[in-house]
């Protein structure tokens, strides 16, 4: 992922996060509340939010970030990409009635998701030449 595609990524995750949060506050609120799902369905779009900015802060690095600080932060962006998918989607899916099996693929999105975070103080760490 370049400072391109990672801005993107950030700007769509963004909108998502966005658009995903506004449809529980005002069309699934009872249907999640109902099933008890309401945190399940607010906990993703925390996470999934939180993490759209963090795409956007390294979208903004990656603009001047070299050698292995930069190969460390798109690794980041790759995780937190594919965290969000994972941890937050796993979520969505299962609080609207998805099934149970999906609880089993949100630990591997927090995986990602915290191995994002790792290859960040790796990309801040890294000593180019």
């Amino acid at each position: 992922m370049n400072h391109r595609s990672t801005l993107v990524a950030a700007g769509l995750f963004g909108a998502s996060g966005v658009g995903l949060g506004a449809v529980a506050a005002h069309r699934l609120e009872t249907f999640l509340a109902e099933r008890g799902m309401t945190h399940a369905w607010e906990t993703a779009a925390r996470y999934h939010l939180f993490h759209a900015l963090a795409l956007l802060a390294v979208a903004t690095w990656l603009q001047t970030a070299t050698g292995a600080r930069a190969g460390r932060a798109r690794w980041a962006a790759r995780c937190w990409s594919a965290g969000i998918l994972l941890f937050s989607g796993s979520l969505y899916l299962f609080a609207v009635g998805g099934p149970h099996a999906l609880v089993y693929v949100t630990p591997f999105g927090g995986i990602a998701l915290i191995a994002g975070w790792l290859c960040l103080v790796g990309a801040a760490l890294a000593k180019d030449p």
